[in-house]
C-alpha cells in the first residue's frame, strides 16, 4: 500500500549526509518528496542532495543562527514545510567517569540541543499552517542502560521525552511529533561501536558481561527499516498518531 501524504510534500532531513539520515532522505525521495536537506558535511550532502534533486543547507545544528539561516532557506525553497525527520546526532563511546567533559557536553550540545532548535524553528514555520509531521530519531538507548554510552543514553532519554512535550503543546495546533527508536542499525556510527567495544556477534547473542540483551531477530537493523517507520509516521496512514515513540530494534530491548 502507498503512503499517502509523502509525494510532494515538503520535508526537511537533518543528518542527512550519512547513515539513517541519508538513507531517510533516499526514501522519501522516492515517494516523491520535495527534500531539503541539512549537514554540515558541506561536500557529502552537495553530492547526494544532487542526486536527489533535493535543495540542501550546510549548518550547525547546535549554532541557532546556522539552524535559523538553513531553514529559512528551506522555507523559501520548498514554500511549505510538511513535514521535519531530526536525525544529526553524536555518539562518543567511554565510561562516564573517564569520559571528557567535551565529549560529554557533545551529545547534549548535538542530540538534544540541537534537535530542539531545529524543531523550535520549523515548528513556528507549521504553526502558521496548523499542520504537519514531526518525527525525530532517538535510540532504544533511551530506554535502557548500555555501558560506555552513558551520555549518549542519556541524551536520546531527553530527546524522547522533549518530544513527548511538544507532542503535547503542539497537538491542539494540528501538528504532530512522534519518535523512532531504532536499535543497533547498519551505519558508520555502529561500524564505530562495535570496532570500539569488540561486540561483533555478541551484539545479536546478547552479553551477560555487557548487561546487553540479544537481538530475537537474529540481525542488526538495516537503514531501510528505519526509513520505514519514519515515512510511516510522516504519512497520512499515521494521521491519529502522535506523543509515539516506534521502537525499531528487532527486539533487542525486549519490548522496554
Amino acid at each position: 500500500m502507498e503512503l499517502q501524504g509523502i509525494k510532494n510534500a515538503g520535508i526537511i532531513v537533518t543528518g542527512a549526509a550519512q547513515g539513517i539520515g541519508e538513507g531517510v532522505a533516499r526514501h522519501l525521495a522516492s515517494g516523491g518528496a520535495k527534500l531539503a536537506l541539512i549537514d554540515r558535511q558541506a561536500e557529502t550532502l552537495t553530492g547526494i542532495a544532487t542526486e536527489l534533486g533535493a535543495h540542501w543547507f550546510a549548518a550547525d545544528v547546535t549554532d541557532e543562527a546556522s539552524v535559523e539561516t538553513a531553514i529559512s532557506g528551506a522555507v523559501t525553497a520548498l514554500g511549505t514545510i510538511n513535514g521535519l525527520v531530526n536525525v544529526a546526532g553524536v555518539q562518543h563511546l567511554g565510561p562516564l567517569i573517564d569520559q571528557s567533559v567535551s565529549e560529554f557536553d557533545a551529545h547534549f550540545n548535538v542530540n538534544l540541543r540541537g534537535t530542539w532548535l531545529v524543531t523550535r524553528h520549523v515548528a513556528r514555520h507549521m504553526t502558521e499552517i496548523k499542520a504537519g509531521s514531526i518525527v525525530t530519531v532517538s535510540s532504544n538507548a533511551a530506554r535502557v542502560p548500555r555501558v560506555r554510552q552513558g551520555a549518549y543514553c542519556a541524551s536520546k532519554a531527553g530527546v524522547s521525552h522533549l518530544m513527548r512535550v511538544l507532542a503535547l503543546e503542539l497537538g491542539p495546533v494540528g501538528i504532530r511529533v512522534n519518535t523512532v527508536a531504532p536499535g543497533a542499525t547498519e551505519t558508520p556510527m555502529i561500524q564505530r561501536m562495535m570496532e570500539s567495544m569488540g561486540f561483533g556477534q555478541a551484539m545479536l547473542k546478547g552479553d551477560l558481561d555487557n548487561f546487553r540483551a540479544g537481538v530475537p531477530l537474529g540481525r542488526i537493523a538495516k537503514v531501510e527499516d528505519v526509513a520505514d517507520a519514519v515515512a510511516f509516521l510522516l504519512s497520512e496512514q499515521s494521521r491519529y498518531i502522535t506523543m509515539h515513540e516506534m521502537v525499531v530494534d528487532g527486539g533487542g530491548t525486549l519490548g522496554a
